[in-house]
């Protein structure tokens, strides 16, 4: 979704690129938006997230920094010595730009995670996962749905936070990607080069949580065909639905799944339909899993 450019959009872009010691002529709007990207010539993206985000923006520093360090293929920052900036309250990113990609698969997205969740627990601070980040706020906004769902899934979302704090033991707490699907871990079209993407969701947490994503896909939305998710598992080495905590994990992503479809409806009302049929499913309404979810945004 990109709004048309603003003379205040091009303020905050040539602020922050002065800043950087980059000029800003010649810049291209990619996505304008409550998040901007631009594209400057020299192959460098821009990324100007919204105000307050400024912590998030230097965790997103740090970790691309520490991902370069250990050679994980990951895109890379742009040689600006000193960033995140801020410009007019926004803070503001420098990337190298890729050449032309496209979504990876899901052995793509397993291999990237192994190369990931193999390194020692980095020293630089991460957070500890929270995997219902934004829930509360997603159905205080969730507008379209009636107050008997909201509060089923507000009681939802307490059943699961209670078993989260009491899952069960698994592997040893590594850096997770915290949002690994293919579209956040692309290929390179025509090569094999495979790069990790969008570090917003990084933190120190249990690497299971990185593996439900695929397996809701697989086991939930019908996303990913029981094909796929065999060379998913093969490709990483393990299948997460028989650690006994999945059931928790993979709860806490389709509620999730369901709170982000309901919070987005309330602005687009195409997405009304979608965001019901999601709650209706994780209340028994709909038959047994896979269900067929249909994309949000």
């Amino acid at each position: 979704m990109t709004a048309p450019e603003t003379t205040a959009d091009r303020l905050v872009l040539t602020t922050a690129c002065a800043a950087a010691g980059l000029a800003s002529d010649g810049a291209e709007p990619v996505r304008l938006a409550e998040n901007q990207i631009w594209r400057l010539p020299g192959r460098v993206i821009v990324r100007i997230a919204r105000p307050g985000q400024m912590a998030a923006a230097e965790r997103e520093v740090r970790v691309a920094r520490w991902l370069a360090d250990n050679a994980i293929p990951a895109v890379r920052l742009a040689n600006v010595p000193h960033q995140p900036v801020e410009a007019h309250e926004r803070p503001v990113t420098f990337w190298e730009e890729l050449p032309p990609q496209e979504h990876g698969t899901v052995a793509d997205v397993a291999f990237l995670l192994r190369e990931l969740h193999h390194l020692p627990a980095p020293d630089i601070d991460l957070g500890y996962l929270d995997p219902f980040v934004r829930v509360p706020e997603r159905l205080q906004a969730a507008v379209t749905i009636d107050d008997a769902d909201r509060s089923w899934l507000h009681a939802r979302h307490r059943d699961l936070a209670a078993a989260w704090a009491e899952r069960p033991a698994g592997r040893p707490d590594c850096a997770v990607h915290g949002d690994a699907w293919p579209g956040n871990l692309v290929r390179i079209t025509g090569t094999p080069r495979r790069l990790m993407m969008d570090f917003e969701r990084f933190s120190l947490g249990p690497p299971e949580w990185d593996l439900v994503s695929t397996a809701v896909r697989a086991r939930t939305t019908g996303a990913v065909s029981a094909a796929e998710y065999d060379a998913f598992c093969e490709a990483y080495g393990c299948d997460v639905t028989e650690w006994p905590g999945y059931a928790t994990l993979a709860g806490a992503r389709e509620l999730r799944m369901v709170t982000m479809a309901a919070q987005h409806a309330a602005s687009n009302p195409e997405w009304i339909d979608q965001a019901q049929y999601r709650v209706d499913c994780l209340r028994g309404r709909c038959g047994p899993r896979p269900w067929k979810w249909k994309g949000i945004m």
